[in-house]
Protein backbone atom coordinates (compact mmCIF):
# COMPACT_ATOMS: atom_id res chain seq x y z
CA UNK A 1 0.00 0.00 0.00
CA UNK A 2 1.35 3.40 -0.98
CA UNK A 3 1.89 5.75 1.92
CA UNK A 4 3.78 9.02 2.28
CA UNK A 5 5.38 10.69 5.26
CA UNK A 6 5.80 14.37 6.00
CA UNK A 7 8.79 14.58 3.65
CA UNK A 8 6.83 13.09 0.71
CA UNK A 9 9.13 10.11 0.42
CA UNK A 10 7.16 7.50 -1.48
CA UNK A 11 7.28 3.79 -2.25
CA UNK A 12 5.74 1.92 -5.12
CA UNK A 13 6.40 -1.31 -3.21
CA UNK A 14 8.86 -1.84 -0.35
CA UNK A 15 10.80 -4.37 -2.38
CA UNK A 16 11.14 -1.98 -5.34
CA UNK A 17 13.40 1.09 -5.67
CA UNK A 18 12.20 4.32 -4.09
CA UNK A 19 10.74 6.71 -6.66
CA UNK A 20 11.87 9.60 -4.49
CA UNK A 21 14.34 9.70 -1.62
CA UNK A 22 15.07 12.85 0.34
CA UNK A 23 17.23 12.22 3.38
CA UNK A 24 15.80 14.10 6.38
CA UNK A 25 17.74 15.70 9.20
CA UNK A 26 19.25 12.65 10.93
CA UNK A 27 20.76 14.16 14.02
CA UNK A 28 19.00 11.64 16.23
CA UNK A 29 20.71 8.33 16.95
CA UNK A 30 19.90 4.77 17.86
CA UNK A 31 16.47 3.42 17.03
CA UNK A 32 15.28 6.98 16.35
CA UNK A 33 17.32 6.71 13.14
CA UNK A 34 14.51 4.51 11.84
CA UNK A 35 12.00 7.27 12.65
CA UNK A 36 14.23 9.85 10.97
CA UNK A 37 14.90 7.85 7.80
CA UNK A 38 11.90 5.53 7.64
CA UNK A 39 8.89 5.58 5.36
CA UNK A 40 5.67 4.30 7.00
CA UNK A 41 4.09 1.56 4.91
CA UNK A 42 0.91 -0.39 5.67
CA UNK A 43 0.40 -4.07 4.87
CA UNK A 44 -2.69 -6.22 4.85
CA UNK A 45 -2.95 -9.75 6.26
CA UNK A 46 -0.53 -12.16 4.55
CA UNK A 47 0.78 -9.44 2.21
CA UNK A 48 4.34 -9.98 1.02
CA UNK A 49 6.96 -7.54 2.32
CA UNK A 50 9.80 -9.00 0.27
CA UNK A 51 10.50 -12.25 -1.50
CA UNK A 52 13.27 -14.82 -1.38
CA UNK A 53 16.02 -13.75 -3.78
CA UNK A 54 14.88 -10.13 -4.12
CA UNK A 55 17.44 -7.33 -3.65
CA UNK A 56 18.05 -6.54 0.04
CA UNK A 57 17.69 -2.78 -0.34
CA UNK A 58 15.63 -1.98 2.73
CA UNK A 59 15.53 -2.61 6.47
CA UNK A 60 12.20 -2.84 8.31
CA UNK A 61 10.97 -1.92 11.77
CA UNK A 62 7.56 -3.10 12.96
CA UNK A 63 5.40 -0.26 14.25
CA UNK A 64 2.17 -2.21 14.76
CA UNK A 65 1.04 -5.71 13.93
CA UNK A 66 3.63 -8.41 13.31
CA UNK A 67 5.70 -10.00 10.53
CA UNK A 68 7.12 -13.44 9.82
CA UNK A 69 10.08 -14.58 7.75
CA UNK A 70 10.03 -17.97 6.09
CA UNK A 71 11.33 -20.28 3.38
CA UNK A 72 9.36 -22.72 1.26
CA UNK A 73 11.21 -26.03 1.21
CA UNK A 74 11.66 -28.23 -1.87
CA UNK A 75 8.79 -30.48 -0.80
CA UNK A 76 6.44 -27.50 -0.47
CA UNK A 77 6.53 -27.24 3.32
CA UNK A 78 6.93 -23.81 4.89
CA UNK A 79 9.56 -23.22 7.58
CA UNK A 80 9.09 -20.01 9.52
CA UNK A 81 12.41 -18.60 10.67
CA UNK A 82 11.28 -15.78 12.95
CA UNK A 83 8.44 -13.58 14.10
CA UNK A 84 8.87 -9.83 14.52
CA UNK A 85 6.79 -7.76 16.92
CA UNK A 86 6.35 -3.97 17.38
CA UNK A 87 9.69 -2.22 17.83
CA UNK A 88 11.71 -5.08 16.33
CA UNK A 89 13.85 -4.78 13.21
CA UNK A 90 14.43 -7.26 10.38
CA UNK A 91 15.97 -7.34 6.92
CA UNK A 92 19.58 -6.95 8.08
CA UNK A 93 20.74 -10.04 6.26
CA UNK A 94 24.16 -10.75 4.77
CA UNK A 95 24.63 -10.16 1.05
CA UNK A 96 22.83 -8.18 -1.62
CA UNK A 97 19.75 -10.42 -1.80
CA UNK A 98 17.28 -11.83 0.71
CA UNK A 99 17.64 -15.53 1.50
CA UNK A 100 14.05 -15.83 2.74
CA UNK A 101 10.64 -14.20 2.28
CA UNK A 102 8.72 -11.95 4.66
CA UNK A 103 5.01 -11.34 5.11
CA UNK A 104 2.75 -9.33 7.38
CA UNK A 105 0.91 -11.69 9.72
CA UNK A 106 -2.09 -9.39 10.06
CA UNK A 107 -2.79 -5.77 9.30
CA UNK A 108 0.55 -4.16 10.08
CA UNK A 109 2.49 -0.91 9.80
CA UNK A 110 6.25 -0.87 9.21
CA UNK A 111 8.93 1.75 8.91
CA UNK A 112 10.91 1.00 5.76
CA UNK A 113 14.47 2.38 5.70
CA UNK A 114 16.77 2.38 2.71
CA UNK A 115 19.76 0.28 3.75
CA UNK A 116 22.31 2.51 2.01
CA UNK A 117 21.03 5.56 3.91
CA UNK A 118 21.26 3.69 7.23
CA UNK A 119 24.80 2.51 6.50
CA UNK A 120 25.84 6.02 5.45
CA UNK A 121 24.49 7.40 8.72
CA UNK A 122 26.31 4.68 10.69
CA UNK A 123 29.61 5.81 9.15
CA UNK A 124 29.29 9.18 10.88
CA UNK A 125 27.24 8.28 13.97
CA UNK A 126 28.79 5.72 16.30
CA UNK A 127 25.48 5.16 18.13
CA UNK A 128 23.82 4.07 14.89
CA UNK A 129 26.83 1.89 14.06
CA UNK A 130 26.56 0.26 17.48
CA UNK A 131 22.82 -0.23 16.95
CA UNK A 132 23.40 -2.05 13.66
CA UNK A 133 26.05 -4.26 15.30
CA UNK A 134 23.70 -5.05 18.19
CA UNK A 135 20.77 -5.86 15.88
CA UNK A 136 22.95 -8.13 13.77
CA UNK A 137 24.27 -9.94 16.87
CA UNK A 138 20.73 -10.36 18.21
CA UNK A 139 19.58 -11.82 14.91
CA UNK A 140 22.45 -14.32 14.95
CA UNK A 141 21.59 -15.30 18.51
CA UNK A 142 17.92 -15.72 17.55
CA UNK A 143 18.87 -18.06 14.69
CA UNK A 144 21.10 -20.14 16.98
CA UNK A 145 18.43 -20.41 19.68
CA UNK A 146 15.83 -21.42 17.10
CA UNK A 147 18.09 -24.21 15.82
CA UNK A 148 18.54 -25.53 19.36
CA UNK A 149 14.80 -25.28 19.99
CA UNK A 150 14.03 -27.61 17.08
CA UNK A 151 15.80 -30.57 18.73
CA UNK A 152 13.65 -30.42 21.88
CA UNK A 153 10.44 -32.32 22.62
CA UNK A 154 7.08 -30.90 21.55
CA UNK A 155 6.20 -29.77 25.09
CA UNK A 156 9.60 -28.14 25.51
CA UNK A 157 9.28 -26.31 22.19
CA UNK A 158 5.82 -24.96 22.98
CA UNK A 159 6.78 -23.96 26.54
CA UNK A 160 9.89 -22.14 25.30
CA UNK A 161 7.87 -20.39 22.62
CA UNK A 162 5.23 -19.15 25.08
CA UNK A 163 7.81 -17.87 27.56
CA UNK A 164 9.71 -16.12 24.76
CA UNK A 165 6.54 -14.43 23.47
CA UNK A 166 5.60 -13.30 26.98
CA UNK A 167 9.04 -11.75 27.42
CA UNK A 168 9.12 -10.06 24.02
CA UNK A 169 5.57 -8.75 24.32
CA UNK A 170 6.24 -7.52 27.89
CA UNK A 171 3.17 -9.38 29.07
CA UNK A 172 2.72 -10.53 32.66
CA UNK A 173 0.62 -13.65 32.35
CA UNK A 174 -1.77 -13.09 29.43
CA UNK A 175 -0.42 -13.38 25.89
CA UNK A 176 -2.47 -12.35 22.86
CA UNK A 177 -0.62 -14.04 20.05
CA UNK A 178 -0.74 -12.32 16.64
CA UNK A 179 0.13 -15.54 14.81
CA UNK A 180 -2.04 -18.57 14.06
CA UNK A 181 -1.45 -22.09 15.33
CA UNK A 182 -0.33 -23.04 11.83
CA UNK A 183 2.31 -20.30 12.05
CA UNK A 184 3.45 -21.63 15.41
CA UNK A 185 3.60 -25.17 14.00
CA UNK A 186 5.70 -24.03 11.04
CA UNK A 187 8.02 -22.14 13.40
CA UNK A 188 8.47 -25.02 15.84
CA UNK A 189 8.75 -27.74 13.18
CA UNK A 190 5.60 -29.50 14.39
CA UNK A 191 2.16 -30.23 12.94
CA UNK A 192 -0.83 -28.10 13.86
CA UNK A 193 -2.37 -31.19 15.47
CA UNK A 194 0.70 -31.56 17.70
CA UNK A 195 0.49 -27.88 18.67
CA UNK A 196 -3.18 -28.24 19.67
CA UNK A 197 -2.52 -31.49 21.55
CA UNK A 198 0.47 -30.02 23.38
CA UNK A 199 -1.45 -26.91 24.43
CA UNK A 200 -4.19 -29.18 25.76
CA UNK A 201 -1.60 -31.21 27.71
CA UNK A 202 -0.13 -28.04 29.23
CA UNK A 203 -3.62 -26.83 30.10
CA UNK A 204 -4.48 -30.16 31.72
CA UNK A 205 -1.27 -29.87 33.75
CA UNK A 206 -2.45 -26.40 34.90
CA UNK A 207 0.62 -24.73 33.38
CA UNK A 208 -1.53 -22.59 31.08
CA UNK A 209 -5.13 -21.86 30.24
CA UNK A 210 -6.41 -21.26 26.72
CA UNK A 211 -9.52 -19.07 26.77
CA UNK A 212 -9.32 -18.51 22.99
CA UNK A 213 -7.17 -19.87 20.17
CA UNK A 214 -4.99 -16.75 20.23
CA UNK A 215 -5.04 -15.93 23.97
CA UNK A 216 -2.81 -17.93 26.31
CA UNK A 217 -2.73 -17.38 30.08
CA UNK A 218 0.44 -18.51 31.85
CA UNK A 219 -0.93 -19.95 35.09
CA UNK A 220 2.24 -21.71 36.25
CA UNK A 221 5.45 -20.15 34.96
CA UNK A 222 7.59 -22.42 37.11
CA UNK A 223 6.21 -25.49 35.33
CA UNK A 224 6.91 -23.89 31.94
CA UNK A 225 10.40 -22.84 32.98
CA UNK A 226 11.21 -26.41 34.01
CA UNK A 227 10.47 -27.40 30.41
CA UNK A 228 12.46 -24.41 29.19
CA UNK A 229 15.61 -25.35 31.14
Amino acid sequence: MLMQNAQTISLSHPAKPLRQWTAPDSGRSGLSAFEALGVPVSYTRNEEIFGDGEPAEYVYQVVSGAARTYKVLNDGRRQIGAFYLPGEVFGLGVGDAHHYSAEAIGKSSLLVVKRSALIALAETDHKVAHLLWTLTAQELQRVQEHMLLLIRSAQERVACFLLEMAERMAEADVIDLPMSRQDIADYLGLTIETISRTLTQLETAAAISVPTCRRIVLTNRKALKRLHA
